[in-house]
Formats: structure tokens, C-alpha cells, sequence
């Protein structure tokens, strides 16, 4: 079930909610119980494994560095 981040305006908390994406809009109480509270945009994890999911093959020829090895001296 996917989490969502709120923070109360009123106290400054930040608090995650566990709820089904059919709920993603409905409003969140914080802890404390106040109201007035506003979703955060939070960053999104994509299912897959570590071994799945690296980095792109380096190109071909030229040494390493921002300019292929030649101001790195």
C-alpha cells in the first residue's frame, strides 16, 4: 500500500499516511489531530532489483574525467 507525506500547517509536522491510491486526495489529519494539513510531492520507488537497474556501459576509447584525462594532469 503506498505512503503518502503530509505536513500540518499549523505545527509544522511532517507524517506519512499509508493509504490505497483511491484515497491519494482525501485529506489527512496529523498526529496532533489538527486539519489544516497539505500533501507533499515525494519521490517514487519503481519495483526491480539492484542488479536490475545499473548504470549505463561507459563509452568507448578516452580516458576518465570531465575532459577525457587531459586537465586532470
Amino acid at each position: 500500500m503506498p505512503r503518502y507525506e503530509y505536513r500540518c500547517r499549523p505545527c509544522g509536522e511532517t507524517f506519512e499516511v499509508s493509504r490505497p491510491m483511491a484515497e491519494s486526495s482525501a485529506p489527512a489529519s496529523c498526529p496532533s489531530g489538527h486539519d489544516d494539513t497539505v500533501k507533499l510531492l515525494s519521490t517514487v520507488a519503481v519495483g526491480g532489483s539492484a542488479a536490475s537497474v545499473s548504470a549505463p556501459a561507459p563509452a568507448a576509447g578516452g580516458g576518465g574525467g570531465c575532459c577525457g584525462g587531459g586537465c586532470c594532469g
